[in-house]
């Protein structure tokens, strides 16, 4: 490594290495232009990180963006094939940076399996998400939670609506405290209260909270979640992906109008923030017409040029 990062900045090497490790795997490099017309961060503007977008006008009069996002086009200009379509990408894309008020140019890449995805190709994905941080740093974590889980806990709680969003969101900032509190105003009490503040409470490395994924199974939709997540999870580990180095956590949630199924994001030392973030976009597909689902994630090459060299 020492060698190379001679002539390859830090981002460049690490860029390199998880390139080979996809291609390796049978996925293909995905190139696509620079810019998209506006339209299509207009209508799905909630699945950017950031809103913002650098638009200008084409000589034929039609409003494009610089890319913000690297997932909406390549699901745009899927094609509905059976089978898998495997492909990572290695791009540019224009937003705010999370440090900054002004856009900056962020290297950003990742992989997407577009198709009939099962089991096996989640388990695929998240074996190749640990893998990317092991490459990255030896100091890593995957955090990998279920929005189906979740979701199947509050419906058996019967929480919906603005109730549901504000308690996702707690749950996002792991904020016990307040579940409770919100819970009991709304009047939440008995299996569904203990089931709902156990997304919190359950939480830890594989090894040691696998086994307490059984305490949320009260009908069919949350054993057949819990089964899910423990599939997929065993079959990562067969493949590979180091359990000291997996951890369930509730607390990874997205959006669900775009996302469902497994959701993870990953950590190096070093770094505050998430350096990798991914899951399962069934419903985006849905929203784009698109018959099939999809599972992806995205290293994000700016906040990995943090890491020096080991």
């Amino acid at each position: 490594m020492n060698d190379l990062l001679k002539v390859l900045s830090q981002e460049e090497y690490i860029s390199l290495t998880l390139r080979s490790l996809y291609s390796g795997k049978g996925y293909q490099k995905y190139r696509m232009s620079k810019f998209e017309e506006y339209d299509l961060y207009v209508k799905n503007k909630d699945f950017l990180v950031s809103d913002s977008v650098i638009t200008f006008t084409d000589t034929n009069g039609k409003l494009l963006a610089l890319k913000p996002d690297v997932t909406l086009s390549i699901v745009k200009n899927s094609k509905d094939i059976d089978g898998v379509m495997k492909v990572y990408y290695d791009e540019k894309v224009y937003r705010v940076s999370k440090g900054t008020a002004s856009f900056k140019e962020i290297s950003q890449l990742g992989l997407e399996c577009i198709g009939e995805i099962s089991n096996d190709i989640i388990s695929e994905v998240l074996y190749l998400a640990g893998s990317s941080l092991e490459l990255i740093s030896k100091n890593n974590v995957l955090a990998v939670s279920s929005l189906n889980l979740i979701s199947a806990v509050l419906s058996y709680a019967n929480i919906a609506g603005d109730l549901k969003g504000q308690i996702i969101k707690l749950l996002g900032d792991k904020n016990l405290f307040a579940i409770k509190e919100l819970l009991v105003a709304n009047g939440v009490q008995g299996k569904a209260y203990d089931l709902v503040t156990m997304l919190v409470t359950v939480y830890g490395k594989v090894n040691s909270s696998l086994n307490a994924l059984d305490g949320f199974v009260v009908n069919d939709a949350t054993k057949t979640a819990v089964a899910e997540l423990k599939s997929v999870i065993a079959k990562s580990v067969s493949l590979g992906l180091s359990a000291d180095k997996l951890m369930i956590d509730f607390s990874v949630v997205n959006d669900a109008k775009y996302y469902n199924g497994i959701a993870f994001k990953g950590f190096i030392e070093g770094v505050p923030t998430g350096i990798l973030s991914g899951g399962q976009y069934d419903n985006l597909m849905k929203k784009m017409n698109k018959r099939y689902g999809a599972i992806g994630f995205a290293v994000y090459l700016d906040e990995v040029s943090r890491v020096k060299g080991e």
